[in-house]
C-alpha cells in the first residue's frame, strides 16, 4: 500500500506549493480571513505579520518575549489571543499567535520573485493538527480526529 492510500484513511490532506525559494506555502484563514503562509517546522509558534493586525482582525497585546530566527534577533512581538484557524478542512478554536515584523521576509521573496506571505505557520499548528509532511507528493496532512465542525 502506498503512504498516499494509506494517510487518506486517517488524513486529510492539503496541497504544498513552492516558493522559488524552496519553501513550502499554504493558504489558510485566520477569523475567516484567507492568507498566505510558510510552513516552518523550526518556528516554534505560529506568527503572523504584524502589519496585518487588522486584515485578520486580531485584538493584539504587548508581550515581553523578542522573537529570534530568520536572520533577526530581538525582534519585538506582541500576541493575540481567541482565534480560530482553518487549514483545508482542519479548523481550530481559541488559537493564540504571535505578530512580528515580517517585512525582511517578505523583502527577500520578492528579491526571489516570490509572493509575500502573511504569515508563519511553526510547529504548535503542526503539532495540534497531528500533520505528517509527504515531501515526495508536496501534501500537507492532518489528522481527521482533530476537525472542529
Amino acid at each position: 500500500m502506498k503512504l498516499k492510500t494509506f494517510l487518506k484513511k486517517k488524513y486529510s490532506p492539503v496541497k504544498l506549493k513552492h516558493t522559488n525559494t524552496n519553501h513550502f506555502v499554504i493558504k489558510a484563514k485566520i477569523n475567516g480571513v484567507k492568507g498566505r503562509f510558510i510552513i516552518d517546522t523550526g518556528a516554534s509558534s505560529t506568527c503572523i505579520g504584524s502589519e496585518f493586525t487588522a486584515k485578520f482582525k486580531l485584538n493584539a497585546t504587548a508581550s515581553d518575549t523578542k522573537a529570534t530566527g530568520a536572520g533577526s534577533i530581538d525582534i519585538f512581538t506582541e500576541i493575540s489571543h481567541e482565534n480560530s484557524m482553518q487549514i483545508g478542512r482542519w479548523k481550530k478554536g481559541n488559537m493564540a499567535f504571535v505578530l512580528l515584523d515580517l517585512s525582511h521576509i517578505n523583502t527577500a521573496l520578492k528579491q526571489h520573485y516570490s509572493k509575500p506571505i502573511d504569515g508563519i505557520i511553526g510547529a504548535d499548528i503542526l503539532k495540534k493538527g497531528k500533520v505528517i509532511i509527504d515531501y515526495d507528493n508536496d501534501i500537507l496532512y492532518f489528522k481527521k480526529e482533530h476537525f472542529e465542525y
